[in-house]
């Protein structure tokens, strides 16, 4: 663990050099973000389950459209050899995404060729429909923390002596049975929504998007700028400046760190959308991608609780082996109103400590792929919601197997995935609404003091033609149960069925419904919940 930790400052410092080292490389194409729902990922990941695809660094998204014609030429490449099971399937994944990405699959390889000035007034656009039978669960709640925290629960004995304590979370679910979209909460009833995509291009040197967003509830109409962003430069070093969506880690259905399951941050983004093109780091440490963000979180509280922090991101991403990832993922709210005093040095760059204005969350991840196992892929991420003599302490894990290739075909796969959340996870005395932005976590979706099971198994007829079931169980109040509260564990068991097929040219229909039943509801004794949702999408080119 300590070389790991050194190993991961170094290329904290190599990431800052880089910024001095980049301008003398000839830029990349400029290109603008996949949505992270988009199929592209998933389209990727069947490819690298065809051994086509080995130089994807998929720690760090979302990915640039530039990133993923990188990606496209490499399977390209390896396809022209591949002769074994599934080729034909594996060709037309191909295909499908050089159509996706037209521009920036035909100038990969000459982006000067790219016109001064270049529009697309309709890259992508979804018109969703969702009805919900359902009330959320509700995230705000007392949890019981207890002293004494060691390294992983069990390492370094008491490094920093703290009584048993009782701490408050907040927060809510948002959408029953609909994580990670953006923030957007859909209210019981009918609701609708149109959101689609306008793109413009400076050459080879800047892009910009806007996507606006048009929603209807019961509760209330909205129209907003769902991502709107400005970028300049490319390959190893590009800057972002608008709103957008992020996402640190290898996790499917949630991460520990940084997730879209919160409003997309309005940021400020230095980061390396395709790994830096160093010799001497490809070398000797092999594909490298980072991501710094800085922006502010909206303002909560009055009073003695009035706070509006800033908060600060950095994921590190380093590749290699062509079969191992590994990365480091650090995010943080620091300042703002209602917080005074000094922070000494240490407490500043490490917090735990009694003088820190600072709640971070900090932690490694891993990807090992296994060749001769049909490319079967196992991932980890651990973090700690705090720190002491520098070790993340009050550790909270995400752990998974994907299988890519269940047949020779490539046209199953399965993934199962955990998520263990410490009781005082996004919880900080200091900030008293937590790592909480628009009422929900940035974080993994289930929230702190959860343990979650998600199954998923899919079947592919066409890249645009497939069918998925998941079955998803959750327990929140194993841990964190305040004595003498009457809180209760409670239990969800829920089940969803996917179906995206192509309409006409373009579109595609994509279908959910979902079920779920929650027992000791918001971990009241005895309350039952039964959720139900439907969701039918009319996407183009999404």
């Amino acid at each position: 663990m300590i070389r790991l930790c050194k190993y991961l400052s170094r290329l904290a410092v190599l990431s800052l050099m880089s910024i001095s080292v980049l301008p003398q490389i000839s830029w990349a194409m400029a290109s603008n973000n996949i949505p992270l729902d988009s199929p592209v990922y998933r389209y990727l990941e069947k490819l690298e389950g065809f051994g086509l695809i080995t130089e994807d660094v998929s720690g760090v998204k979302p990915f640039s459209k530039a990133e993923v014609a990188r990606l496209l030429a490499e399977a390209e490449a390896n396809l022209a050899e591949y002769d074994g099971a599934g080729a034909g399937f594996a060709a037309s994944l191909v295909t499908r995404i050089r159509d996706l990405i037209p521009r920036e699959a035909s100038l990969r390889k000459e982006p000067d060729r790219a016109p001064l000035l270049d529009a697309n007034p309709l890259t992508y656009a979804r018109l969703r429909y969702v009805y919900l039978d359902g009330v959320p669960r509700n995230y705000t709640r007392d949890v019981f923390v207890k002293g004494g925290a060691k390294v992983f629960g069990f390492i370094g004995g008491n490094l920093r002596p703290q009584p048993d304590e009782i701490d408050h979370k907040s927060g809510t679910e948002g959408t029953p049975l609909l994580e990670n979209n953006e923030g957007v909460i859909y209210s019981r009833g009918n609701n609708a929504e149109l959101r689609f995509a306008m793109e413009g291009y400076a050459g080879s040197t800047a892009s910009m998007l806007i996507e606006p967003l048009l929603l209807h509830t019961p509760e209330v109409d909205q129209l907003k700028i769902q991502k709107g962003y400005a970028k300049l430069g490319g390959g190893g070093l590009e800057l972002e400046v608008g709103r957008d969506a992020n996402w640190f880690g290898p996790g499917y259905r949630g991460t520990v760190t940084l997730t879209n399951n919160a409003q997309n941050f309005d940021q400020i983004k230095l980061s390396s959308p395709e790994p830096l093109d160093v010799g001497w780091v490809k070398e000797y440490l092999g594909d490298f991608k980072y991501s710094l963000i800085f922006s502010r979180f909206d303002e909560t509280g009055a009073g003695s609780t009035l706070r509006q922090p800033y908060f600060l991101g950095l994921k590190l991403a380093l590749k290699p082996k062509p079969w191992f990832e590994i990365g480091g993922n650090f995010v943080r709210q620091e300042g703002g109103p209602g917080l005074s005093g000094h922070t000494s040095i240490t407490d500043f760059i490490f917090g735990g400590g009694n003088t820190n204005k600072s709640n971070s969350i900090a932690g490694l991840d891993m990807r090992f792929r296994i060749p001769w196992l049909r490319n079967t892929e196992l991932y980890g991420e651990f973090a700690g919601e705090d720190s002491a003599l520098f070790w993340p302490i009050l550790e909270s894990y995400v752990a998974g197997i994907y299988i890519p290739r269940l047949t020779d075909s490539g046209q199953d796969d399965f993934r199962f995935e955990y998520f263990w959340g410490h009781a005082y996870l996004y919880s900080d005395f200091k900030f008293p609404e937590g790592y909480v932005y628009h009422g929900m976590t940035p974080g993994h979706s289930q929230g702190g003091g959860a343990q979650d099971f998600f199954f998923r198994y899919s079947h592919w007829f066409s890249p645009r033609n497939n069918l998925a079931l998941e079955y998803i169980h959750t327990d929140r109040g194993k841990v964190g149960k305040v004595p003498g509260s009457g809180q209760q564990v409670e239990e969800l068991n829920a089940w969803r069925a996917f179906w995206n097929l192509p309409v006409y040219g373009e579109f595609d229909l994509n279908t959910m419904c979902g079920w779920e039943r929650v027992n000791n509801f918001n971990m009241v004794a005895g309350a039952t919940r039964t959720n139900q949702i439907v969701k039918i999408d009319l996407n183009y080119r999404y």
